[in-house]
């Protein structure tokens, strides 16, 4: 985890997994790089939004892998479902539910989190399945700031196709992709 800034309760916090992704960033931005994972972003967010002072809003900005052909730019996500936990066989066994879907917005895509990096055509077929792209911090992101009360935007580039070949797609496009979110957070960061 690396804060860089101050938090403060009147502007928004930038949380992105890696400081790939937030190169291009303005220096007076408050951003937490939480490292990659859901357990690393919902301890780092966890323990920032603990310490206080509550930022108005957390705004978690990244990479993803497109689940769709033709899924390009940047996308706002409207729901966040974790792709590695079977909700529904735990609710099964326990009668509780753990890791229900999560509405972000009204509109926007479907994003995919779980712990792997998705590089394979099947894994990313059978996931398409569901949702339209996949990341490794949205849910633990959004899941975090809504157990603190905190509102919450989920924002992603794609950055490859989640098949065959995307890890080198990742580390070709990431600085492109940072360009491209330091002007979106430009844009809509007031």
């Amino acid at each position: 985890m690396n804060l860089r800034g101050t938090v403060r309760a009147d502007r928004p916090l930038v949380v992105l997994a890696v400081g790939e992704e937030a190169r291009y960033l303005p220096p007076d931005l408050p951003v937490l790089l939480t490292g990659m994972g859901k357990v690393n972003a919902a301890s780092a967010v966890a323990a920032v939004l603990a310490a206080g002072p509550r930022p108005r809003l957390l705004l978690n900005l990244g990479t993803a892998g497109a689940l769709r052909p033709g899924w390009a730019g940047i996308h706002e996500v409207a729901t966040v479902l974790q792709h590695d936990l079977d909700t529904d066989l735990l609710r099964t066994l326990t009668g509780e539910t753990y890791g229900a879907p999560l509405s972000l917005a009204t509109e926007g895509a479907v994003l995919a989190t779980g712990d792997t990096f998705v590089a394979d055509d099947d894994a990313r077929d059978r996931l398409a399945q569901r949702a339209d792209l996949v990341d490794m911090e949205g849910y633990a992101v959004a899941w975090a700031a809504a157990q603190a009360g905190v509102p919450c935007r989920v924002v992603k580039q794609v950055s490859d196709e989640a098949g065959e070949g995307a890890a080198r797609t990742w580390k070709e496009s990431v600085d492109a992709c940072a360009r491209d979110l330091a002007e979106w957070a430009g844009r809509h960061i007031a």
